[in-house]
């Protein structure tokens, strides 16, 4: 997500950073090239436009050719006005305390109107709130159907009348059914065209008018750059949308739809979809895209994504043996076999500061063959080794690793992998985004990093922050004077 344009602000920002003097003609040089990334991210040029201005503004500033780190200064600016230009947002879906809360959902055929439905669903479902969907789309018999899957895999009620062939005869019928049923939300998935027609807009101001919505949400797809913001401002026209649902940004979106929408139509971004499964959708933050885009990570959001990997009786079992001391190998298997998940580790990566270039490693066959030696080595164990790894002497060592097919070295590995992820068992156990969020910064500031050939995860000595070049040649000084002290023999 937004390879293209983060690349091109990381490269603006690195010529900034090699300058040895930094003056208003080298500024000047790169902020244009975050121009031309914005640009060539599809972002609308209006918008481009008045983010430079203000931006420029600000770079310009004595307060940042004077400062110590003018580089560092011009990222906190360009998160800022991007920040300003994808929010405030307001992610509430608004339910009401009595009653039924109506959410209403239209956009074009193929963006993912009805798998948004089932997406809203699951998030609606960790609230503790059962949903009712309502197949109002009567133009794809195939959407019904779909419909009616996803309504059986989440467990949720799923209202369709294969006789109607009217949608706003289908919508209220659905409504009064729900509400006979005791549910407190209805999502109403309705029809979409190949392109925006009078029809359409017709049908759906019928819905809007007959029905009356609490809430309606366009689902756009976010890979149709700016035809995505033209739709946006097509749909508000006619039935005055309450947010933007932007999906399949887990693809080749290049972002410029997501950072103009807000700016072009005046409608918020309420949630982006970030891949196909259901759990696959996201409140909309604009600190943590901003970030994101600056590849600077999103620690909410990790948190968030770690929190779901693991079922509340799962968190409270690992809550009494965090208190108690208790964490044992076999909990930290648990742990592996969560996050060997397909895409899963790699998502995480990208979303934990300074790991985001680490995303595509950790889908490597590599990567995930080292995850499956280390649960291989911890079945190799015996029940009182998992609870106690301490009991692992030579011996046992080697006996271990011959059952797992591996060299003896690889079980002091694991060892240490064990005590450096109890940070991550915590955060996943953890009560609160507070908790979770201080785990994380746990996590970061181990310099965490992947290590194939050592079959898993492996922690990088020190603070983990990045070396400057003057440090950098000094160390490498100094590993060439103990080279040739050995070589000296001395």
């Amino acid at each position: 997500m937004f390879d293209s344009l983060s690349d091109g602000l990381q490269s603006a920002f690195k010529s900034l950073r090699g300058k040895g003097k930094l003056t208003e003609g080298n500024m000047r040089e790169g902020l244009q090239t975050v121009e031309q990334a914005m640009l060539e991210a599809d972002v609308n040029y209006s918008v481009v436009k008045d983010f430079m201005e203000h931006v420029t503004e600000r770079a310009l500033g004595q307060r940042v050719l004077l400062s110590l780190r003018p580089h560092e200064e011009l990222i906190r600016i360009v998160y800022d006005e991007l920040v300003s230009i994808l929010g405030p947002v307001d992610t509430s879906l608004h339910l009401k305390k009595s009653g039924c809360t109506i959410l209403m959902l239209c956009g074009l055929q193929g963006a993912g109107k009805t798998t948004t439905c089932g997406k809203l669903a699951q998030l609606l479902l960790e609230e503790k709130i059962t949903p009712t969907l309502v197949a109002a789309d009567l133009q794809r018999p195939a959407a019904i159907e779909q419909l009616h899957v996803i309504g059986r895999q989440l467990g949720v009620p799923v209202y369709s009348d294969a006789g109607e062939k009217d949608p706003v005869k289908v919508c209220q019928a659905g409504v009064k059914q729900a509400e006979a049923d005791g549910s407190r939300v209805v999502i109403l998935d309705t029809a979409g065209r190949l392109a925006i027609d009078k029809e359409l807009m017709a049908e759906l101001a019928r819905i809007d008018k007959r029905v009356k919505p609490d809430q309606v949400y366009l689902v756009v797809d976010g890979m149709t750059g700016q035809d995505a913001v033209n739709s946006a401002g097509a749909f508000n026209k006619e039935l005055e949308l309450d947010g933007v649902v932007m999906t399949k940004l887990d693809g080749d979106a290049r972002g410029g739809a997501l950072l103009s929408v807000k700016q072009v139509t005046g409608v918020p971004i309420k949630f982006i979809g970030t891949g196909e499964h259901l759990e696959s959708l996201e409140p909309f933050r604009p600190e943590g895209m901003a970030s994101r885009i600056l590849q600077m990570g999103d620690m909410v959001a990790a948190a968030r994504e770690a929190h779901r990997i693991v079922d509340e009786s799962e968190r409270e079992e690992l809550e009494e043996k965090m208190a108690s001391g208790e964490m044992t190998l076999d909990d930290f298997k648990g742990l592996m076999e969560k996050v060997a998940k397909p895409g899963l580790m790699g998502k995480m990566m990208s979303l934990m500061p300074g790991m985001g270039q680490m995303k595509d490693l950790m889908q490597n066959e590599d990567v995930t063959g080292g995850v499956k030696q280390t649960i291989g080595l911890i079945n190799s164990m015996t029940k009182s080794e998992r609870r106690n790894p301490k009991l692992i002497d030579a011996p046992r060592r080697a006996r271990i690793a011959a059952g797992a097919g591996v060299q003896a070295p690889a079980v002091n590995q694991l060892v240490k992998q064990f005590e450096q992820m109890k940070p991550v068992m915590q955060m996943m156990a953890g009560g609160n985004a507070g908790d979770r969020m201080q785990m994380m910064r746990q996590i970061q500031s181990s310099g965490m990093m992947s290590d194939p050939g050592a079959g898993g995860i492996k922690v990088k000595k020190g603070t983990g922050k990045r070396l400057s070049p003057r440090e950098k040649a000094k160390l490498r000084k100094q590993r060439d004077k103990e080279l040739r002290q050995k070589r000296r023999g001395k």
